[in-house]
């Protein structure tokens, strides 16, 4: 059961690593310090839950049942942590959110205080490593610091549930999602782990033997409950940095064609040896390279080369944005081959201004990449290789722009 416990502390606690991966940042932001708060003192009460931890507290305490309180008092700390990060998450003017957070950290420091006083009251000398709950219903003191916690818990979850329902039905998207599996883990605390509980407490009181129900079904379902409950928490924060991250990678990939072809040219500095470097990080380091490789081969840029590829790809029923991108692939292509030969610019060369300098980000690039392998980019690159198949009448060039 230790094993089970310790690596859902370990999955648990994960979450906040992710989380706090820029330190500085996180503990200057208190949306992002309070998830952390809130996810570290969840993986810190299945370590003190786990037996193996119990009877080891006990030992090195001397005090039979020493991790009880110690655990109880960390679960209430965590109850107060869940509502201040729903404090910070909700927001509103500063000084009412600093008040509500004060309020919920007195409500439960008095009841984690209210706890040890109960155990110091307790005549409790006889160590119970998984049942203590129902063992000492009966006992005076402990039965009233049982039922202390579990009541405190269940107030800060009832909140939570209430909060997250009605917060809900005002937003859309991630964060509605991420509320809506907060509730859910809500209810899997409230339904298998605190029911479960009173459950079997209540049917010691009866002279009923129901420990199975505290024993076997309530750790597991905590667990489930405060793994749903972490993945709420973290799916509207960290799932879209994932997601940039992944379409940076896809970019990244994507720009290859683009890179291999102007990389010979480009006096951006060197890409960061280190592999740890985040997708993004190295698509903005591509980006910069290819823009610069792009500066460079401007005075190759050859007129007579770009107006054949586009007239070819329109005749061939391309719209006049495709047109554009191949017929600049194909002018590129052949940029990059007169400045490999270290041969003059040509003749017809002139300030133009390529689409993929037009639009932010990294969707131009994109595209001009892409159309380096479209079959009328090709063409017309292997004919500006040809200067026979250049000649012709010409139209109009286009109105020259500043590169």
């Amino acid at each position: 059961m230790s094993l089970v416990v310790y690596l859902a502390a370990l999955v648990f606690g994960m979450t906040s690593v992710l989380l706090f991966r820029r330190p500085r940042t996180a503990m200057s932001n208190p949306l992002t310090l309070s998830t952390c708060v809130a996810i570290v003192l969840g993986a810190l009460v299945f370590v003190c839950a786990a037996p193996a931890t119990l009877g080891t507290v006990n030992e090195l305490t001397g005090v039979p049942n020493f991790g009880a309180p110690l655990t109880y008092g960390m679960l209430s700390a965590y109850s107060c942590a869940v509502l201040v990060l729903l404090i910070n998450w909700r927001g509103g003017p500063r000084p009412v959110v600093r008040r509500a957070v004060l309020r919920s950290m007195a409500a439960y420091g008095l009841l984690v205080v209210a706890i040890v006083v109960l155990f110091l009251l307790a005549d409790a000398d006889t160590e119970r490593l998984t049942d203590l709950d129902t063992y000492y219903a009966g006992t005076p003191f402990m039965r009233e610091m049982i039922l202390l916690y579990l009541v405190g818990h269940s107030a800060a979850m009832l909140v939570m549930c209430a909060v997250c329902v009605k917060w809900s039905r005002e937003v859309d998207g991630l964060l509605r999602a991420g509320l809506r599996l907060i509730v859910l883990g809500a209810l899997l605390d409230l339904m298998g782990f605190q029911l479960t509980k009173y459950t079997a407490v209540a049917a010691r009181w009866t002279g009923r033997d129901l420990d199975f129900l505290s024993t076997t079904v309530a750790p597991p379902m905590a667990s489930l409950a405060a793994l749903v409950c972490s993945v709420g928490f973290a799916l509207p924060r960290l799932l879209p940095s994932v997601l940039a991250h992944w379409r940076g990678l896809d970019d990244y990939r994507r720009l290859g064609p683009l890179w291999s072809l102007v990389k010979p040219v480009s006096t951006a500095p060197g890409q960061p040896s280190a592999r740890w470097h985040l997708p993004r990080a190295r698509l903005q380091w591509r980006e910069v390279s290819i823009h610069d490789a792009l500066l460079t081969l401007a005075p190759y840029f050859d007129h007579r080369v770009r107006e054949r590829a586009r007239d070819t790809a329109l005749r061939a029923g391309h719209s006049a944005h495709q047109a554009r991108l191949a017929s600049e692939a194909a002018m590129l292509a052949d940029a990059a081959r007169r400045a490999a030969a270290c041969e003059d610019p040509p003749e017809t060369t002139g300030s133009y201004r390529l689409h993929a300098t037009e639009v932010p980000g990294p969707s131009g690039l994109v595209e001009l990449s892409q159309a380096l392998d479209r079959p009328p980019g090709r063409a017309a690159a292997q004919g500006a290789t040809n200067p026979s198949s250049l000649t012709g009448t010409l139209n109009e060039p286009e109105e020259p722009h500043v590169a």
